[in-house]
């Protein structure tokens, strides 16, 4: 009886002595029984961080901001003796985590005395966002994320998911689909309450591989929700007991996982400035939009160590085929009418740039894309003509003859490419660009440094 006396007492005076917030904020709190938060931003890698923070102290995250240890986070260039590395976030970003009950996420950017750090991809991302926004312009993007999903076999090596799913050519097949939709269900299901509209779910290229399409938002609410987004599949596969995995090229002789960015740019006057039925091309687009299409072929090269950042992404990005007869990602500087076999297709009236993969840093690959499209539009770059033929057919002399360029083929040419491109120095901060290519170096350096099974098969008796 004493005890449940005590209990009463204590829940009647956290009612009244609790903080209160905003009402919007406050409503989600509420409805969702909050008692965490996460205080989230992410990495140069664009990986989640986070800390946890007991709901009493949602407040500090706004106005004071949670500490972190800024040499232990890859890529913000701090160092032991360095001062604190503080992220604070709006509350207004506030949602519940469906998958961890009583938890909540706030999407944070980076400060170190009390200035915005210019190694926080977000910030970056914000910088460019407020070029546009200085013309009224915003850019929209939808992301279109492909991922592979795993389980480990009883000697620990992946495999995929469902043994079935076995066929030479996938895409779209309903047996595939079906048999993984507990956990395409349990995903999706955990995304709709937070706000993702999705629209719809499709078995993709590769044995196991999916992908779950959702309706385009602004640059950086479209990155903000592509983290969460690969939270939610991370955590859930978990708890499933398989593996959600974004790497760009799971298997050698299957498509990769790739996570094209639709494009456009809207304005107060009009919600898509990319649009121009009267294009003569018969493509629907306007003088802007083939000037910041000429802006992303010019700096493609440099663009592409954004976009593909990891030594695996060029196991994608060959010139060549998949199993199934094409790997759907480009090997070329080229655009054309709804070709999905140049960097940039064109669906009538928009941009899709298919250079990234899924495991780039969303904000980062944002920041490149307006960096390099605004250069187009500034200077009012002409892209060349369209290229409305299947590139895979095409042998490399015949490409070369047409005066169409070939995008990295190596971590190491993308990084040398971004080195000799002044323009992402110049609008994204020589930090986070300096800082990028330190890190992308040593990853080459690493993996030239591993001696693989290939090797270790090939040459222990070969001489």
């Amino acid at each position: 009886m004493l005890q449940q006396a005590v209990k009463e007492v204590v829940d009647h005076d956290n009612v009244i002595n609790r903080p209160m917030y905003r009402p919007e904020v406050q409503k989600v709190i509420d409805q969702f029984h909050l008692k965490y938060v996460l205080a989230q931003f992410v990495d140069i890698h664009g990986a989640a961080k986070t800390k946890s923070v007991p709901i009493s102290g949602l407040k500090a995250i706004e106005k004071d901001g949670v500490g972190f240890a800024g040499f232990a986070i890859s890529g913000m260039g701090m160092q032991p003796h360095g001062p604190d590395f503080m992220v604070k976030g709006d509350l207004s970003t506030l949602t519940p985590v469906p998958w961890q009950p009583g938890y909540g996420r706030v999407v944070c950017e980076g400060y170190v005395n009390g200035q915005p750090h210019p190694y926080d991809t977000r910030y970056v991302l914000r910088k460019q966002v407020e070029r546009l926004s200085a013309k009224g312009w915003t850019l929209n993007t939808g992301l279109e994320p492909e991922f592979s999903l795993f389980r480990r076999g009883e000697d620990g090596k992946l495999k995929a998911v469902d043994d079935s799913d076995n066929l030479d050519k996938p895409c779209y097949d309903y047996k595939g689909l079906s048999r993984s939709r507990e956990f395409l269900e349990r995903l999706t299901e955990a995304l709709i309450p937070v706000g993702f509209d999705i629209y719809q779910i499709d078995h993709e290229d590769a044995n196991g591989q999916f992908e779950i399409n959702y309706t385009y938002s602004d640059a950086m609410s479209s990155a903000d929700m592509f983290t969460f987004f690969r939270m939610a599949a991370g955590e859930i596969a978990n708890d499933l007991g398989i593996i959600c995995s974004f790497m760009p090229k799971p298997d050698p002789k299957r498509a990769g996982n790739g996570m094209h960015f639709h494009l456009s740019i809207g304005s107060d006057e009009s919600s898509n400035l990319f649009h121009d039925a009267s294009d003569p091309s018969g493509m629907g687009l306007s003088k802007i939009a083939y000037h910041f299409i000429a802006g992303l072929l010019a700096h493609g090269p440099a663009l592409c160590a954004f976009c593909a950042p990891t030594v695996n992404s060029y196991k994608r990005l060959v010139v060549g085929r998949s199993l199934s007869g094409a790997t759907w990602a480009p090997a070329f500087l080229a655009y054309g009418s709804n070709n999905r076999s140049a960097m940039v297709r064109i669906p009538y009236g928009r941009i899709e740039l298919r250079l990234p993969d899924a495991g780039c840093n969303p904000y980062l690959v944002s920041a490149a894309i307006i960096a390099a499209g605004l250069d187009g539009i500034e200077h009012e770059l002409t892209p060349p003509p369209a290229c409305n033929e299947n590139l895979y057919t095409l042998g490399l002399e015949e490409i070369a003859a047409r005066g169409i360029a070939t995008l990295p083929q190596s971590l190491k040419e993308a990084v040398e490419a971004l080195k000799a491109d002044p323009l992402f120095k110049e609008t994204l901060g020589a930090e986070i660009v300096d800082e990028f290519i330190e890190q992308k170096s040593m990853e080459w350096v690493e993996y030239c440094r591993h001696v693989s099974d290939w090797e270790v098969q090939r040459y222990t008796e070969f001489f």
